[in-house]
């Protein structure tokens, strides 16, 4: 009878030890994750400067509404910074296609377009497309579903 009562003792303190151990590892990975890298990494300023998507680097950052942007030079992310808005991507630098039929995806930074000034990225070629084709109805199809979305 001893026996069963230690296998049960035993039993029963892995399982107190599991319950007590994995929120906490689970809080420090959740922790880490819970800002979205835009643009995949790339930093949005060289879109304008460049003409040309150019990998950021991790230790140049900023975070602005809920992203964290990544800059290949700290005078990038000084221009971001001071202007946001000018060199933010659209919708968060989700795809800007995607958006203009209500859905959320998330977009491949080597294909974008700049329209009036504003960036914009997308999920594919065919999305890429939509706003080749009819920008003004894609810009304001997407606008309207962004605010319901974000």
């Amino acid at each position: 009878m001893r026996r069963s009562y230690s296998a049960i003792g035993a039993v029963a303190f892995a399982f107190l030890l599991i319950l007590l151990i994995a929120p906490a590892s689970f809080g420090q990975s959740s922790a880490g994750a819970s800002i979205r890298v835009a643009l995949k990494g790339h930093d949005p300023v060289a879109y304008f400067t460049e003409k040309r998507p150019v990998r950021g680097a991790p230790d140049i950052s900023y975070d602005w509404d809920g992203a964290r942007y990544l800059f290949s030079s700290t005078k990038h992310r000084s221009a971001f910074v001071a202007d946001p808005d000018r060199y933010a991507p659209r919708y968060g630098g989700y795809c800007a296609g995607g958006l203009s039929l209500g859905r959320k995806a998330e977009a491949d930074p080597e294909l974008w377009k700049v329209v009036d000034g504003k960036l914009y990225v997308f999920a594919s070629t065919r999305a890429k497309e939509t706003l080749e084709t009819d920008p003004a109805g894609t810009i304001e199809r997407g606008s309207r579903n962004w605010k319901r979305l974000k």
